[in-house]
């Protein structure tokens, strides 16, 4: 007997459709860093990590500055 279930799939979205889901999170996080607070170099950040299965939707997004945002990069690969 199998235990390992079929794999899931998640979603990707197509570059157009990402872009409109980017603006909504900005718009969502109120045009500043989740982290810091600041409203310069802002990036959007998936939480759950594409390569680790994230999904392209607005639950797994938040709002980082550049800065904010490699240091979540860097933590996350420790």
């Amino acid at each position: 007997m199998n235990s390992i279930g079929p794999k899931l799939s998640r979603l990707r979205l197509d570059s157009e459709a990402y872009e409109a889901l980017r603006q909504r999170v900005l718009h969502r996080d109120g045009w500043r860093c989740q982290s810091c607070g600041t409203m310069a170099n802002l990036e959007v950040h998936h939480q759950h990590f594409r390569s680790r299965l994230g999904d392209d939707s607005e639950a797994n997004l938040i709002t980082l500055c550049a800065v904010c945002h490699a240091g979540a990069h860097r933590v996350s690969s420790v």
